[in-house]
C-alpha cells in the first residue's frame, strides 16, 4: 500500500459497489442465522438481496466467500493510518480497533458476530480460515511499514505484525470458544498484554 493509493479517494462506482457487496453479505449471514447455512442457497440469498445469481457470483465467487469476506479489515486498517503519530503502533492498533468496532450499530454487530461463529462452527470456513488471515496479515504488514516508513519486507516488521496476528487468532478462538461476547474488550486486554512484553 502505498500513500498515494491510501490517500486516493474513493469514487461513486466503488462506493456503490462496496454497498451492494454488503448489502448481498448481510442478506445472506441474515439467511444463516434464520435457516442454517446448508439450508441457504445462493439463488435464496440473490433473491433476498434483490440480485440476479450472476450479479451474486460477480461479488462472491461462492456462497462460503459470503462468510469469509471481512470487510472490516480494510475499515480497520484505515483507522490505524489514521491513528495519532505519538501513539505506539500497539496503541493505535488497539485504538483503531475500539473504534471500528464501537461504531457498528446493533444489527451490524449481531451479524458480525454470527459471522464469527459460522467460520468457527463450518468445517468447510473454518479450513479456509488461515488463507484469511493471511490476507489480513499482508494488509496489516503494508499499513506497519507505511506508519513506521519502513519497507515491508523489513524483518522486523514481519515479526511484529506475525505478533499481533497470532494475538487475533487467539483472541477470535477463544471469544468464539467461551461465548465471550465482549470481543473488543478481549483483543484489547490480549494486546495490551503483549505491549506489556506478554507477561504470564
Amino acid at each position: 500500500m502505498t500513500s498515494s493509493q491510501a490517500d486516493r479517494p474513493i469514487g461513486l462506482r466503488e462506493r456503490k459497489k462496496a454497498r451492494t457487496r454488503a448489502a448481498i453479505q448481510d442478506h445472506a449471514l441474515r439467511l444463516f442465522i434464520e435457516q442454517g447455512y446448508a439450508e441457504t442457497t445462493v439463488e435464496q440469498i440473490a433473491a433476498a438481496a434483490e440480485v440476479s445469481q450472476s450479479t451474486f457470483f460477480r461479488y462472491f465467487p461462492t456462497k462460503e466467500e459470503t462468510v469469509l469476506h471481512d470487510r472490516l479489515d480494510p475499515v480497520l486498517i484505515e483507522s490505524f493510518l489514521r491513528q495519532p503519530a505519538e501513539l505506539s503502533l500497539l496503541g493505535a492498533f488497539r485504538a483503531a480497533i475500539r473504534e471500528v468496532f464501537e461504531r457498528l450499530d446493533p444489527e451490524e454487530s449481531e451479524l458480525e458476530r454470527a459471522r464469527q461463529q459460522l467460520i468457527i462452527s463450518i468445517p468447510e470456513l473454518r479450513a479456509k480460515l488461515v488463507d484469511e488471515f493471511t490476507t489480513g496479515l499482508a494488509m496489516l504488514n503494508d499499513a506497519v511499514a507505511q506508519r513506521t516508513g519502513r519497507r515491508a519486507d523489513d524483518p522486523a516488521v514481519r515479526t511484529w505484525n506475525g505478533a499481533v496476528i497470532g494475538v487475533v487468532v487467539a483472541v477470535f478462538f477463544g471469544a468464539q470458544q467461551d461465548g465471550d461476547p465482549d470481543f473488543v474488550g478481549a483483543m484489547d486486554r490480549a494486546l495490551a498484554q503483549l505491549e506489556e512484553g506478554l507477561p504470564l
